[in-house]
């Protein structure tokens, strides 16, 4: 008999919703406003949704284009990129950088954002944003099926060579994540979270626990 207490479906099929329920699953998720600078000195800054953290020691973090994009050619061709965290205040300019334009067209200047140079890396920071990862690229890979065909996606990697936090986010020694107010993609045509004070809470992990990744 049919399971009826679960909504199943095969991908490949169809999901038979009004809304591919993947992304909204898979979520909240941190946002990856990457700005990027072409070989010819040109800067982009884009948002992706399909972004995380995936190694301590070196710091990684990488990001998934869905399509090769400005964002994707530049690190390409540069090897270096900066991610931005996006806060609640930023939003709304967050949201503009999501736009299709030209690639002479600057992101930063259609979302009237002011840069800040960056120590090792070429691309500039977002002013405005309360943290900076500069990093550099240590691999792009393309995504494939199970059966081995291509996807129009491709993965970048980045190790994280050099941090800026604004130094009231750092308390008795420890960043405070909510004070931050960072914003999460949620899914849907337009749903996004925020991280609260009231959202955090506490379980410490037992000793000899064998999962270090988080």
């Amino acid at each position: 008999m049919p399971d009826t207490d679960f909504h199943s479906y095969e991908p490949a099929v169809g999901h038979g919703l009004k809304h591919d329920p993947f992304n909204a699953i898979v979520g909240p998720r941190p946002i990856g406003w990457i700005s990027s600078i072409d070989a010819e000195g040109r800067v982009n800054l884009a948002p992706y949704s399909f972004f995380n953290a995936f190694n301590y020691t070196p710091p990684i973090i990488g990001f998934s284009s869905i399509g090769w994009k400005d964002t994707v050619a530049n690190i390409r061709a540069t090897g270096e990129f900066v991610w931005n965290l996006t806060d609640h205040s930023l939003v709304e300019q967050m949201n503009v950088t999501s736009a299709a334009v030209p690639h002479d067209i600057c992101e930063f200047d259609l979302a009237h954002l002011a840069r800040l140079p960056s120590d090792l890396v070429r691309p500039p920071r977002v002013a405005a944003s309360p943290v900076q990862f500069e990093c550099r690229m240590t691999q792009m890979v393309q995504l494939q099926t199970a059966q081995g065909q291509t996807v129009e996606s491709w993965v970048t990697f980045g190790e994280v060579v050099r941090v800026h936090i604004r130094r009231s986010l750092v308390a008795e020694g420890t960043y405070d994540t909510a004070a931050a107010r960072p914003i999460l993609r949620a899914g849907g045509l337009g749903d996004y979270a925020a991280i609260q004070p009231q959202d955090m809470f506490e379980i410490l992990r037992p000793q000899g626990h064998r999962h270090l990744s988080d």
